[in-house]
């Protein structure tokens, strides 16, 4: 079983606005409300794959201390 638990818990914010970025960079609207059952998985599978992409790049340029 997957442990979904941030280890720094003030990253939600930041997590949650990346979410919002880039499911409108890939046309899918979200709830507002936080709830998404309407949510295709192809759909959630796309937000959670770019997140993780970003979230490496991210990790990246940090490691080599470069900024793109």
């Amino acid at each position: 079983m997957a442990n979904n638990s941030l280890v720094v818990q003030q990253a939600q914010a930041a997590i949650d606005q990346l979410k919002y970025e880039v499911a409108q960079e890939l046309g899918i609207q979200l709830s507002p409300t936080g709830y998404n059952g309407h949510l295709a998985t192809r759909d959630a599978g796309a937000i959670g794959g770019n997140i993780t992409k970003r979230l490496v790049q991210i990790g990246e340029q940090q490691l080599t201390g470069s900024r793109r």
